[in-house]
């Protein structure tokens, strides 16, 4: 997948909507074709996609909002580069909000909530893609977390999760890393599954504080 790509898919949709702006502009960022650093050019990125500057504005905001960009007032947009301080802190704070999200839907998580998240880790036992893997892993822990009814803690999860994406995708690539996370899925699942709410937390915790931990030293090594 590269820009073009995606500026057609955009284009096929006969409708040149912020949102989907954002979302390819969202995907450029977290596959790397724009890298951290990278200045983004409104009236480029435009021309590519064939709309006007208006919804490319929009779109540059949301992703602001998401922490995967920068604006300066008068350098204009960048893609973020996160620290390996940023990254400790995101991932205390996705502990905490996180620990909340199982807590709380653990007494209302359904038998057709574990069969999803069990289908979830099976596809991702299928692929090597980095990309996909990291959509899935998403999407294990959001099937998890959605019984708990609470949508605003939900949104906020997800935006820290966006937040680290394109860090979590090359570590990905690294198998003891997706061996060692696919396994401790399996474990928080089958907590759940038990309705174990004490020992779901203590593997959450632990499942978060390690990736935090690998994620902040990766980082500490490039910068």
């Amino acid at each position: 997948m590269n820009l073009n790509e995606l500026a057609a898919n955009v284009q096929q949709q006969q409708r040149s909507t912020p949102d989907l702006i954002t979302d390819a502009l969202r995907e450029a960022i977290l596959c790397g074709i724009f890298q951290e650093g990278q200045s983004l050019r409104q009236d480029e990125i435009a021309t590519q996609f064939g709309v006007s500057r208006i919804p490319v504005r929009e779109a540059l905001r949301q992703l602001e909002a998401e922490g995967l960009v920068t604006l300066h007032l008068n350098r204009g947009a960048m893609v973020t580069v996160l620290t390996a301080a940023q990254a400790q802190e995101i991932c205390e704070i996705r502990s905490a909000l996180e620990v909340t999200a199982i807590q709380l839907a653990i007494p209302k998580i359904r038998e057709i909530d574990i069969e999803k998240a069990t289908e979830i880790l099976t596809a991702s036992n299928q692929t090597n893609d980095a990309g996909l893997l990291a959509k899935l892993n998403w999407e294990f822990h959001a099937t998890l977390y959605t019984a708990a009814e609470r949508p605003r803690l939900l949104a906020m999860i997800k935006t820290l999760h966006i937040n680290c994406d394109r860090y979590v995708r090359v570590q990905m690539t690294q198998m003891d890393y997706q061996e060692h996370s696919q396994k401790q899925h399996y474990q928080i699942l089958a907590a759940c599954q038990k309705r174990d709410a004490k020992l779901a937390v203590s593997l959450l915790k632990q499942h978060i504080d390690t990736a935090g931990e690998q994620l902040a030293t990766y980082l500490q090594n490039c910068q």
